[in-house]
């Protein structure tokens, strides 16, 4: 919102006031100042400020609303505009002949008045100077006189053309009601667009003539143009969220509803209606101005709020002008002098130390608990005027079972090369399973259901990734999937998973090897890797896959714990979706169960030690080629079994088939690592059984040594 500082000194003296103190004061009391304008008016320069205001303070929203706001801040008197309390008292005489208004048609008053002999249509001087510093190009015509009023005073009013509606009608007493439009009415708004409306939608209407869709733009038809000598005015106000659907529905926002959704309040809506019919009477003395209709809804009594002297001490804290080793906090009589000064009507207890404040109707939609006037009276009283303490605790905290396990299997998945991602619980919608939970009233058909698994938007990462020619991404991710059961009473689940991708990149293993993509005993090697860092016992078992046709039907296996649960599912990629989405097929996914890990942590949380041994290991390399088929686990038992007790740990190093080798044979190396708890280890006693073990190997499986 833009107002210039000159419109705002004839509402409020500031000519005292340095603009940098104004703006300070105005940004910290949350109605941030966003730039400073100069505008050249009629050969001078005006200061005008761009006002960024919260969207639950309609009544700042206009010239009036942010002057008085200006007063409360500096604490001055603001200037009173006579026909702010000259109205031929309106209020009375209208409470008199009154109609109640439905409650149907979120509308809380609709006030509308005849004004005819409207012969000189031109704008004075001021207003259009006022209009430009806004921002606004004045037209010189009705339009104007909306737009300033609206600036001034914040209340949108409707322009018809009385003369089009009574000719149409041949009836001057015509009655205006609202009502829902029928289904897929046609209707030609003033902005030369037809819109279709539904059942839905309120219009306003005189007799059985569309006026306009109400709170939002009128008719085409009894639009006012330049020949217009009388005009209906019309003044409602209406429901913000049902505007706001409405436009919504529409695809159509205007000045008038967005003013609307901001939630206007009708206190000042006839005092504005009345400085309407004057500024037009400026230059159509001869102005005739007939009552027409005036409807209002039975609105309900507001109950005053408790304001806790003890609450507001503990919510603010102690302000700054405290002596050493003593804090001082805002008194009574500082919190007596704010509520005065917002003009609230209250009753104080002295002995209790307990206000009841009356909200006016105007500030009724944003302060509505003890809470909202706390923050009233601090934001009047400087935020940066408290003192900034902390609380004193013993210790910052303590991480709990699920958090423990969270960051013990991140490090681990770090460990092995993953990078943690993060997606949206809410997808789009799939035709994969029928107990998947759908949004009511989604935002957007993207997100119109909750997740069932974590691996769809893991797939959907990678491929993103990869067209991004960021090929190599190995991922996890932790987050809630939802179901809900197939009974009758349909009841919904929710549970946190992990899961994971990786695979799909050709690498060489080795330095004399070819590159090539992960193997599933590879993939699977990964994971029983992670399990054992997590100290899990685990069995496997195939299945035939069928979930969401996502992985591989014959190379997917669940994973179950020691006492039975199923702890989740791991594998390929199914081959058709792979192709579809122009992915490798050699990529691995998973899914676990966090909670069940955690339990599993839990029960097996104590660490077994094993001595550490003082006296070093001796290191010896044995390769040889043997039959590709005979199993690592065969080699590996046989070796044991034959290396004494020295023998600790069998590694391979390196797997080699190509040109040397014959055919249906593999060259393998192990690293054989020797140690003893007792003693230092010889060379010659360390030879003589790696010598045995080469015999062994020779006689058992027909092994060739290679030096």
């Amino acid at each position: 919102m833009q107002i210039s500082l000159k419109w705002i000194n004839e509402l409020v003296n500031i000519e005292s006031i340095n603009l940098d103190t104004l703006i300070e004061k105005l940004t910290l009391s949350g109605f941030e100042v966003e730039e400073t304008l100069k505008i050249k008016i009629e050969n001078k320069i005006q200061l005008v400020l761009d006002i960024s205001a919260t969207a639950n303070r309609s009544d700042s929203l206009s010239s009036q609303g942010i002057s008085t706001e200006i007063a409360t801040l500096l604490n001055k008197s603001a200037k009173i505009s006579p026909y702010s309390i000259k109205d031929f008292n309106w209020e009375q005489k209208f409470a008199s002949f009154s109609e109640n208004l439905s409650d149907e048609y979120n509308c809380s008053i609709l006030v509308a008045v005849v004004i005819e002999n409207l012969t000189d249509l031109t704008v004075p001087k001021w207003i259009k100077q006022k209009l430009i510093s806004s921002g606004i190009t004045p037209v010189n015509n009705l339009l104007d006189f909306q737009n300033y009023i609206l600036l001034e005073t914040g209340y949108p009013f409707e322009f018809y053309d009385f003369e089009k509606i009574r000719s149409k009608l041949n009836d001057s007493n015509f009655q205006l009601s609202f009502a829902k439009a029928r289904s897929k009415k046609k209707f030609f708004a003033s902005n030369n667009i037809t819109y279709e409306l539904d059942s839905s939608t309120t219009i306003l209407k005189a007799n059985d003539l569309t006026l306009s869709i109400a709170g939002i733009i009128e008719n085409k038809d009894y639009h006012y143009n330049e020949t217009t000598s009388s005009i209906l005015v019309e003044g409602s106000i209406f429901n913000a969220s049902s505007i706001r659907q409405q436009s919504r529905s529409l695809g159509l926002r205007t000045n008038r509803s967005a003013r609307y959704e901001k939630s206007l309040k009708n206190t000042y809506l006839l005092q504005s209606l009345y400085r309407l019919i004057c500024l037009l009477r400026i230059s159509n003395p001869k102005l005739i101005c007939k009552f027409h209709t005036i409807a209002k809804r039975v609105e309900p009594i507001s109950v005053p709020i408790v304001l806790r002297y003890q609450t507001v001490k503990e919510i603010l804290g102690p302000i700054q002008n405290q002596t050493q080793n003593e804090f001082h906090y805002l008194t009574p009589e500082n919190i007596i002098d704010y509520l005065n000064r917002f003009g609230f009507q209250f009753s104080y207890n002295n002995c209790s130390l307990i206000w009841e404040v009356e909200v006016p109707d105007v500030r009724s939609n944003d302060l509505t608990r003890e809470i909202d006037l706390i923050e009233e009276i601090g934001r009047l009283h400087g935020f940066n005027h408290f003192l900034t303490t902390l609380p004193k605790i013993n210790r910052v905290g303590i991480e709990d079972p699920s958090y423990q396990t969270r960051k013990k299997i991140t490090s681990c998945l770090l460990n092995l090369g993953f990078t943690e991602f993060i997606n949206y619980s809410l997808v789009n919608k799939t035709t994969f399973l029928d107990n998947e939970v759908r949004l009511i009233n989604p935002l957007l058909s993207d997100c119109s259901n909750l997740r069932f698994s974590l691996l769809p938007n893991l797939i959907k990462t990678l491929q993103e990734n990869l067209k991004q020619a960021n090929l190599f991404i190995e991922g996890f991710e932790y987050g809630h999937i939802f179901s809900k059961d197939k009974d009758i009473n349909k009841k919904f689940k929710e549970r946190e998973y992990i899961a994971g991708i990786f695979g799909g990149i050709k690498t060489k293993p080795t330095w004399s090897s070819t590159e090539e993509a992960l193997s599933w005993f590879e993939a699977k090697g990964k994971i029983e890797q992670l399990f054992k860092q997590l100290n899990l016992l685990t069995y496997w078992k195939t299945f035939l896959s069928n979930k969401d046709k996502i992985l591989h039907p014959y190379r997917s296996a669940e994973i179950f714990l020691a006492d039975g649960r199923k702890l989740g599912i791991f594998g390929q990629i199914h081959p058709i979706l792979s192709n579809q989405l122009a992915l490798s097929t050699q990529i691995y996914l998973f899914e676990f169960d966090v909670e069940l890990i955690q339990s599993q942590i839990q029960m097996t949380k104590l660490t077994i030690y094993r001595e550490y041994t003082i006296y070093p290991k001796v290191i010896k390399d044995l390769s040889f080629i043997i039959n590709q088929n005979t199993s690592f686990e065969e080699l590996q038992m046989t070796l044991y079994a034959n290396g004494t007790k020295f023998l600790s740990e069998i590694s391979l190093l390196d797997e080699y088939k190509g040109k040397g080798i014959p055919e249906g044979h593999t060259s393998l190396c192990f690293q054989l690592t020797f140690q003893s708890k007792e003693r230092t280890l010889e060379n010659k006693e360390i030879e003589n059984i790696v010598n045995h073990l080469q015999l062994v190997l020779t006689t058992k499986f027909n092994a060739f040594i290679r030096n």
